[in-house]
């Protein structure tokens, strides 16, 4: 063995400890981040606690009003914006795994499109209510996964076909869903235009608590199987050399990836952006090219916890839908993405 050989595995273990201790370090900045927006979005409104006065609180120095004002009024909406967006990340980096292509956003190929359009039809067709909602987005993000599936099935599921009919599958039930909202009455209509922007306005503990289950559950399995989405990342033809049966392993990733985008929706509506963004700047923070869960779930939760403070503050008192804000930082990083890309086929 020559010595530039004997050396090369040093090497790769010396780059792959940076790698992790990056890691580390970058999931640790990412989650102090999230606590001080989560501070921040407690301590603001019409009745103001300073931040200090918050974190007091938090560890049990509260009481009265302000312990009222905190654990009931604001932080059903902080805890939501911080899970859901984790949720929407992890959601995200799955089938951008799958689809080996940063395109392949449950918000870009309409998954979350049609959890939108089951949560309408329960809305304006069947007179809605939380639990009848929620199983509409539910059945309807599935439904729509099934049939991105099927009709971009031929042999097996190429990344880039995914998307492509994905992209018309959300094209179509876009506009079955303005039917839907311009067939409904007023007042429905007034609140699935407000709640389709995607919103964390109002939301309660009744709400958060179960759908919070749900995403947590579906995180803890998309984790679990994150050895097998590793393995898919390399391409199907090597992951079904080493033993695993490709399509079964995707079918189960693509049920818990869209189960996250199913449940959020079902509660805050169609937020769009956060699956697309966050798994690639997470990458980016990490400096590596493998996926990382929980560097994109800590990025996805501070992107939607920042983005909905912005919601709160920016026109206070009045409060815009947290999926405006979403929008506009998801859409300047699309553009990025974009012509990114056009550089890439010129050059």
């Amino acid at each position: 063995m020559s010595r530039t050989q004997s050396i090369q595995p040093l090497i790769a273990s010396r780059s792959a400890a940076h790698r992790a201790a990056r890691s580390r370090i970058v999931s640790l900045v990412l989650a102090i981040a999230c606590l001080a927006a989560l501070v921040f979005s407690i301590s603001g409104g019409e009745y103001s606690i300073t931040p200090a006065k918050v974190v007091q609180i938090l560890f049990g120095g509260g009481e009265g009003l302000e312990n009222t004002i905190i654990w009931q009024w604001r932080m059903p909406r902080a805890a939501a914006a911080l899970i859901f967006g984790a949720g929407l990340a992890v959601s995200g980096a799955v089938f951008q795994s799958l689809t080996r292509n940063p395109l392949g956003s449950p918000d870009i190929i309409g998954f979350s499109t049609g959890a939108y359009t089951g949560a309408l039809l329960a809305l304006t067709v069947a007179g809605g209510g939380f639990a009848l909602t929620s199983f509409g987005a539910l059945l309807g993000g599935l439904l729509t996964a099934l049939l991105v599936y099927l009709l971009a099935w031929r042999n097996g599921t190429a990344g880039f076909r995914l998307i492509l009919v994905g992209i018309g599958v959300s094209a179509a039930l876009a506009s079955f869903n303005h039917y839907l909202v311009l067939r409904a009455e007023l007042d429905v209509a007034m609140a699935a235009a407000v709640w389709g922007a995607g919103s964390l306005n109002g939301v309660t503990w009744a709400g958060v608590i179960p759908v919070s289950i749900v995403v947590i559950l579906a995180l803890l399995g998309v984790l679990i199987g994150s050895k097998s989405l590793q393995m898919l990342q390399m391409g199907d033809d090597l992951a079904s050399a080493l033993g695993m049966r490709v399509e079964r392993a995707k079918l189960v990733l693509v049920v818990l990836a869209v189960l996250l985008i199913a449940a959020v929706t079902a509660l805050a509506g169609p937020i769009a952006f956060v699956a697309l963004v966050s798994p690639q700047l997470a990458r980016r923070l990490v400096g590596s090219g493998s996926l990382n869960l929980i560097p994109t779930a800590l990025t996805g939760a501070f992107l939607l916890a920042f983005g909905d403070l912005l919601a709160q503050r920016l026109f206070a008192p009045i409060q815009l839908p947290v999926g405006v804000v979403t929008v506009c930082i998801g859409g300047a990083y699309l553009v990025y993405l974009l012509n990114r890309g056009t550089q890439k086929i010129r050059s």
